[in-house]
């Protein structure tokens, strides 16, 4: 074995740039931070529901004390959407579910319960009436709205609809999220 040429306290180490330390901080700051951020969502508690009358934009948008909601896993057909109904004829099946909606509203109280906000910055939310009726819910029941999301939440008001012809399901038409990407709006808003 050969004598190293350095003494045991002079032999090189191995160091770390500048850069490797700056990317090493960076990297743990953000593991940190990430941290802190989901933390905060999970043991957050639930927002307060929203109570208040109602002003419709469309079939799934509305306002409640001054807070922009959508109601959260359903679509409903764009204002300006075109449907067809059993006799093949076409109907404004978008005015016809915000104008649903708004007569379902009309003169109640909601409470609506924020879930999560999109990116539009609206509150995603379930909305009931006094009664309990679930607001989502019953548009896709009466067949004016369809079920959204991965969890097929109202899966089971869809196929009664679907079953009982009502709505959009008593003739043909475009899935508001397809007819939405083939006619996209100027300012890029879904509301």
């Amino acid at each position: 074995m050969t004598p190293s040429p350095f003494p045991k306290s002079r032999q090189p180490r191995r160091t770390f740039g500048a850069d490797t330390r700056r990317w090493t901080v960076a990297l743990i700051v953000l593991i940190g931070s990430l941290g802190v951020y989901a933390a905060e969502r999970w043991f957050k508690s639930p927002e307060a529901p929203l109570v208040g009358s109602a002003f419709v934009a469309d079939g799934d948008t509305l306002t409640v004390s001054g807070t922009r909601i959508r109601l959260i896993d359903i679509d409903a057909p764009e204002l300006d959407q075109m449907c067809l109904d059993a006799q093949g004829r076409d109907w404004p099946c978008g005015r016809q579910a915000s104008a649903q909606l708004r007569s379902r509203v009309r003169g109640h109280d909601l409470r609506c319960q924020p879930k999560s906000i999109d990116k539009y910055g609206r509150t995603l939310a379930t909305c009931a009436l006094a009664d309990g009726t679930d607001v989502n819910a019953w548009m896709v029941q009466q067949g004016l709205a369809v079920t959204s999301g991965f969890a097929n939440v109202y899966g089971a008001q869809q196929d009664e609809a679907r079953s009982a012809k009502r709505g959009l399901w008593a003739g043909s038409f475009t899935p508001p999220r397809e007819w939405r990407h083939q006619h996209p709006r100027e300012d890029n808003r879904k509301d």
